[in-house]
This record gives C-alpha cells, structure tokens and sequence, in this order.
C-alpha cells in the first residue's frame, strides 16, 4: 500500500510500505495491505512503519526514529484516510 505522512510545513514521507500502525483516539490500530476504507481522528502517540526499503528523505530524517526495524513518527494528532490501498496521513 502507499502511505504518505503529510505536515503543515512539508509532506514527510511518501513511499510504498507493508503496514503502518497509528494512534487512534480509541487506541492504536493497524493498516495492512487492502484494508477496508476506513476515515479516523488521531490522538497523541506514534505512527510506526514497516516496509521491505524505507527511505526517509535526509531533510525529515530527524523526525523519525528506528526502533526495531520499525520507523517511528511521533505527533501530537492527526486524521488518516485508508482509500483504494493509499493511506494519507494529516498530522500536527
């Protein structure tokens, strides 16, 4: 699926990955390749990434941290949209 991770100031990632979780306002949940279409409110927490070749751009690299083979984007709140296997993340 493509995920593509957009802020205020700059779009931080964009690129194809194998799952992504992400801090719901009820809890983490977990987007897998073809998921259902789904529209959600994001509360504080971290958006992890997995993907066989993640590249973070050199300009957002600090954003992100690796934990465990894993990208971690910690935000403050969001909203995500899962539609015809592409995830757009808005985040604070």
């Amino acid at each position: 699926m493509f995920l593509e991770i957009v802020s205020p100031e700059a779009t931080l990632f964009s690129q194809e990955v194998a799952s992504v979780s992400v801090p719901g306002i009820n809890g983490e949940f977990q987007l897998l390749n073809n998921h259902a279409a789904i529209v959600s409110v994001l509360g504080k927490g971290n958006i992890r990434i997995q993907g066989k070749t993640i590249e973070i751009q050199e300009a957002f690299q600090s954003n992100f941290s690796n934990e465990n083979g894993q990208y971690v984007l910690e935000i403050a709140s969001g909203t995500i949209e899962m539609k015809d296997n592409k995830v757009i993340v808005l985040v604070d």
